[in-house]
């Protein structure tokens, strides 16, 4: 399998079964004698959960069980399993954490009976004041160890100078920032859900999962049974976003009841459980200082970064180390994460963790300096493009941003910009123009691919990674026909299921990198035990004929005087099929250069001059992410990725009530997401060079660059339209009103 560049665009493979409906989610899943269980959810921040009157609830019709703190299931309180969201087990104690938590399982015949019967229950509580407010607890602010391998508080000086601040104050013209953004939420279409069933001592869980080998060891460590007494079936994702990595409350409670009762139990969460009872996006402050030469060059820059981050543990925006640590080059850099720990929801990776929070304080603030500068936005970033890593001075495998920009420049028509802000009219509304950087780092895990000639004439190709919507289906269905030289129609691709070859799932843009190069070593090793299969059964045409001598091609073996192809083969010696499993994983390429994509945003932008309100006219993105596998799906990648950012910059938030820790708008009538109306043509244009220093397809991720520097692009262009800098998210009509 070569790295050459692919105009390859296949439609899903998976497609028809998401359109006629007969894909299987985790709720979907047929299981007889199935019960049903409703999470019972704490409404107060933090205290201690006094008494639970369970017995209106117990008498309900169709009732099977209440399980609370104080009548609970078996899990193993001793510590928390790894991936698990939060750093207890429910209901083995009476501590509330944050509103919303789970405290209870109603488990009935029906959904409704369940449902019904939560409504009975009542909890007495010992309540203590929540903190729950990040810019408050900005004092208390702690340092939270190191992030990837680096000091939280990570500093380069030039030689000479004594301190970041003294290299500013050195600085011919220097700016200077506070950007805010509120806590966000992952709000994919599959709300989760998950279906426990008991057999023999083993566990079947039917769980929608980004990662089946994580979860099984979650549940496996919190159940306090062998990892493979465990299974999880996770064939189609709707949606995660990296909300779905993590084990959280209800697959742990489903699957302890269903162990207790004797018989399936399926649990669903409300939409407006989904806002707590899995985790979030956290709430991040950033200052950003950078100071410059007067033709532009970059000589300090001063990242500080405050994110919140739960007191059940969790994931924390690290928007500093993501962005400022290595986009730009500069004499100078100073990075300083702190967090916030608060009684809220835990927070989880949410797609570009800390790239996607910092690139609106980094990105903005650039923009900033341009306007200082009286530079061009584009140049300005073309002037101070990083050629190695910063502070590690290790090259890039590749990087195309400089080619980013000016194709992205050119298709987007940002000559026409004018630098003047508010000086474009269109009768009620005024334009503006904006730009800004993405960037995503390029990640590996090992992964194997088992590959299967059947005799009917198609192939299979198998692995437990996950398809949240990604295109996972398809991958494997591209991949496996260009490396075994057949029509994509006569691949059978399988995932999601923990039993397939060993897989850690789809997440950090690593999924296609990470598996593809396991596929052609598969289908490598798959003709190989053909071609054996072939010349040592006494019942094959070939047998007898020098493995040396026969080789594969496009589905036949050839030897020097005859050919006959698998299914042939196959159905010839009796065979159900032939297999091979192969893996691929990072090598020691991985130290001796920095893996990353990059990409560039313009964006037009519409202010009303009477309401203030804002409107996103058109986009155009650029990305250098390596060789494209399938341009069909990864420019919905991309398009997703910018929508995801759309609703970053206009649109998402939560609304933290600060006396009850409530999330006052956790559902989707007050929660802002955007709709059509919200998103405007999106031109996504590939540069598609392969890396082939960073796997031997030459793909690096981009299912999470799409989302990096969308809301800076439309913060600036915002600035270009009104003259007006919005530091806080979301940019809302009221901040734009006189």
């Amino acid at each position: 399998m070569s790295g050459a560049a692919r105009t390859v665009s296949v439609n899903r493979v998976d497609g028809r079964l998401k359109v006629t409906g007969a894909a299987r989610y985790a709720a979907d899943q047929p299981v007889e004698r199935l019960a049903h269980g409703y999470l019972l959810v704490s409404t107060i921040a933090r205290g201690t959960i006094r008494a639970m009157d369970v017995a209106a609830a117990e008498a309900a019709p169709g009732v099977l069980a209440v399980y609370t703190p104080f009548r609970s299931l078996a899990l193993l309180g001793t510590g928390t399993p790894f991936s698990v969201g939060h750093s207890w087990l429910p209901l083995q104690d009476t501590e509330v954490h944050y509103h919303g938590q789970a405290i209870g399982l109603v488990v009935a015949e029906t959904f409704e009976q369940a449902r019904d019967a939560a409504a009975l229950v009542r909890a007495d509580y010992d309540v203590r004041p929540p903190a729950v407010s990040l810019v408050d607890g900005i004092p208390g602010a702690t340092d939270p160890g190191p992030i990837t391998g680096e000091p939280a508080r990570l500093e380069f000086l030039a030689d000479g100078v004594g301190s970041i601040d003294e290299a500013l104050a050195a600085s011919e013209v220097t700016v200077s920032g506070t950007y805010q953004q509120p806590g966000k939420h992952h709000s994919a279409m599959e709300p989760h859900a998950c279906v426990a069933a008991w057999q023999d001592g083993a566990l079947t869980l039917y769980t929608g999962t980004q990662s089946a080998s994580l979860t099984v060891g979650a549940m496996a460590a919190a159940l306090g049974v062998e990892a493979a007494k465990v299974r999880v079936v996770s064939p189609h994702v709707g949606g995660g976003f990296g909300n779905k990595i993590a084990t959280w409350a209800h697959p742990l409670l489903a699957a302890a009841a269903a162990r207790t009762l004797g018989r399936p139990v399926k649990v669903v969460l409300t939409r407006e459980q989904t806002f707590t009872v899995s985790g979030n996006r956290s709430a991040v402050r950033q200052t950003v200082s950078l100071g410059a030469r007067r033709d532009g060059t970059l000589v300090a820059i001063k990242h500080q970064v405050w994110s919140s981050q739960s007191a059940s543990g969790g994931i924390f925006e690290n928007s500093a180390h993501t962005t400022s640590r290595y986009l730009y080059k500069t004499e100078n850099l100073h990075l300083d994460q702190k967090i916030v720990t608060l009684d809220v929801p835990p927070p989880t990776w949410m797609r570009a963790p800390g790239q996607e929070s910092g690139s609106f304080a980094l990105e903005t603030a650039l923009d900033e300096l341009a306007a200082e500068l009286r530079l061009d936005p584009v140049e300005l970033r073309l002037r101070n493009s990083a050629t190695v890593f910063p502070g590690r001075n290790v090259p890039w495998s590749s990087k195309h941003l400089d080619e980013c920009y000016r194709v992205g420049a050119q298709r987007f028509g940002w000559a026409r910009r004018n630098p003047t802000p508010g000086a474009v009219v269109r009768g009620e509304w005024l334009v503006g123009m904006g730009v800004a950087t993405a960037n995503y780092p390029g990640e590996r895990f090992p992964a194997s691919v088992q590959v299967r000639f059947r005799p009917d004439g198609d192939v299979s190709v198998a692995s437990a990674t996950a398809d949240l919507g990604t295109g996972m289906w398809t991958v494997l269905a591209v991949l496996g026909a260009e490396a075994l030289g057949l029509p994509v129609s006569r691949i059978r691709s399988d995932l999601g299921d923990s039993t397939l070859a060993a897989n850690i799932g789809s997440f950090g843009s690593a999924s296609t990198a990470s598996t593809g190069p396991a596929v052609a070593a598969a289908a490598e090793a798959a003709k190989t035990a053909l071609i054996t299969l072939a010349v040592t059964d006494e019942r094959s045409p070939l047998h007898g004929v020098p493995a040396a001598d026969v080789r594969y091609d496009r589905g036949e073996l050839v030897a020097p005087d005859r050919r006959i192809g698998f299914p042939e083969l196959l159905r010839a010696v009796g065979s159900e099929g032939v297999e091979a499993t192969g893996s691929a994983g990072p090598g020691p390429e991985h130290g001796q250069y920095a893996f990353t994509s990059f990409g560039a945003h313009f964006c037009e932008v519409r202010v009303n001059r009477l309401t203030g309100e804002p409107r996103l006219s058109r986009m155009t993105t650029v990305i250098d992410g390596g060789a494209i596998i399938n341009a069909k799906t990864a420019r919905s990648q991309i398009i997703g990725g910018v929508i995801f950012g759309i609703g970053q910059a206009l649109l998402e938030g939560a609304a933290v009530e600060p006396e009850t820790g409530r999330i006052a708008n956790g559902n989707f009538a007050d929660y802002l997401l955007p709709v059509n109306a919200d998103v405007p043509p999106i031109d996504v244009h590939f540069l598609d060079h392969p890396d082939l220093l960073f796997n031997p397809l030459g793909a690096r991720g981009i299912g999470e660059i799409g989302t990096v520097g969308v809301a800076a692009a439309i913060g600036n262009a915002v600035y270009n339209a009104t003259g007006r800098r919005i530091r806080e998210l979301p940019i809302s009509l009221d901040k734009l009103l006189d």
